[in-house]
């Protein structure tokens, strides 16, 4: 999210604020908070497992937009945080091979080889669920299997560190160093960030390490964990949409996101798949 741009899901670096303890806005859930994150969360990991079966060679990702759009005004009862969101038009965003994020869905048809992340956000009693995963269209070339693995890899390495007393930094040197010990790279351009009664809320969650971040993890914090991570380098560029955003050099991408809670001895992942485990 940029706040005075175009880019309104996830900060830009430059945007980031250095704190040296908690920053006054970021919101400590109570019980009842964290009750309404747990449900919404669950119906979000289930919108995902909903939209799998559709995702096959042929289809336009517009067309994954109007089903998952259909299923969650019709039968979810939940809102589609996306749609109109700062002038975004679709209800999810579907970022294909080389898109890191944010993509608007279109009538370009997908095709055997292809990997996609389908990133879902839903309101529901007013609190956000927040997700996103990696899909292939039939069977995924080497190198797309290959970057889906590392970014999802990275994604639980750094939700596995989350506790309370750490430093929020800590996050993003745990995925930086897998990244970078298998040869790819982090982009920065964009981040995780606290969810709750609004879309994007504090803290700032950067998937590499930062030294003048500080901000200390407290239990009661919900925000998401989602590494976009290239198979090549990590510069990004922002089409004349105004929204999808591609890696420089073409190389592939891909991304996967949790809502993460903050508990007294550890975390929990609130946006967990069923059969999944971190």
């Amino acid at each position: 999210m940029q706040i005075n741009g175009h880019k309104p899901i996830y900060l830009k670096k430059q945007k980031f604020k250095m704190y040296n303890s908690r920053p006054m806005n970021i919101t400590i859930k109570n019980k009842e908070e964290i009750e309404k994150m747990r449900a919404v969360g669950k119906i979000t990991a289930g919108i995902l497992k909903f939209i799998e079966p559709y995702i096959k060679a042929g289809i336009t990702t517009i067309e994954l937009n109007d089903i998952c759009h259909k299923h969650m005004i019709e039968e979810l009862k939940v809102i589609p945080a996306p749609l109109n969101y700062r002038g975004f038009t679709k209800s999810i965003c579907t970022s294909v091979n080389h898109q890191v994020c944010h993509s608007t869905p279109t009538h370009k048809k997908l095709k055997k080889g292809d990997i996609i992340n389908i990133d879902i956000t839903i309101i529901k009693d007013l609190y956000h669920g927040d997700s996103s995963r990696m899909f292939f269209v039939g069977k995924p070339k080497i190198a797309g299997k290959r970057v889906s693995d590392i970014s999802y890899e990275c994604l639980k390495r750094g939700i596995r560190v989350v506790k309370p007393g750490i430093k929020l930094s800590l996050i993003g040197k745990t995925i930086e160093s897998y990244a970078k010990k298998n040869h790819c790279s982090v982009v920065e351009d964009y981040c995780g960030h606290g969810i709750g009664l609004a879309f994007h809320e504090e803290p700032q969650v950067l998937h590499y390490f930062d030294e003048k971040v500080e901000t200390v993890l407290e239990e009661g914090m919900t925000f998401t964990i989602e590494p976009m991570i290239n198979i090549g380098k990590k510069k990004t560029l922002l089409l004349a949409d105004n929204w999808t955003v591609v890696t420089a050099d073409h190389s592939l991408s891909a991304q996967w996101e949790h809502t993460i809670l903050v508990t007294k001895t550890g975390y929990e992942v609130l946006t967990l798949q069923e059969n999944e485990t971190i």
